[in-house]
């Protein structure tokens, strides 16, 4: 339970948005946030290679959007899994046809929710093993 209260302070409420809108153009509010976020962790943990983990992933899960390469790949398991190219899902890893994948405000948020299993998977295993 502590784990999951500090990612959701760690990711929305220490994060401005300054950071949210900013973090995949740039290394600087990735950086600050991927600090901001981890800092908590010191609560749960002494480890300084779960400490590294836990930022080292969060910066780059955040600054080159990884969650959307998670979704595309998933996806390839679906009837439309074939027609999946790159081009075409970029954005959040889903189609940005309406017509195959998701409505695009549905895409985003689906694309939010894999971010969030990423980072509080890393952080149980770097928590729990390091």
């Amino acid at each position: 339970m502590s784990q999951l209260l500090l990612h959701l302070w760690g990711d929305y409420i220490l994060q401005s948005d300054w950071m949210a809108q900013n973090k995949t153009r740039e290394h600087l509010p990735a950086f600050i946030h991927a600090a901001l976020y981890s800092v908590g962790f010191l609560l749960l943990t002494r480890s300084p290679i779960a400490m590294a983990v836990i930022f080292v992933t969060h910066f780059f899960i955040d600054r080159f959007r990884l969650a959307r390469y998670v979704v595309w790949a998933k996806n390839w398991m679906s009837p439309w899994g074939a027609n999946l190219y790159w081009r075409n899902c970029s954005k959040t890893g889903y189609l940005d046809s309406d017509r195959l994948g998701p409505p695009a405000w549905m895409a985003v948020w689906l694309m939010i929710i894999a971010d969030n299993i990423l980072h509080l998977t890393i952080n149980y295993f770097s928590l729990r093993y390091l």
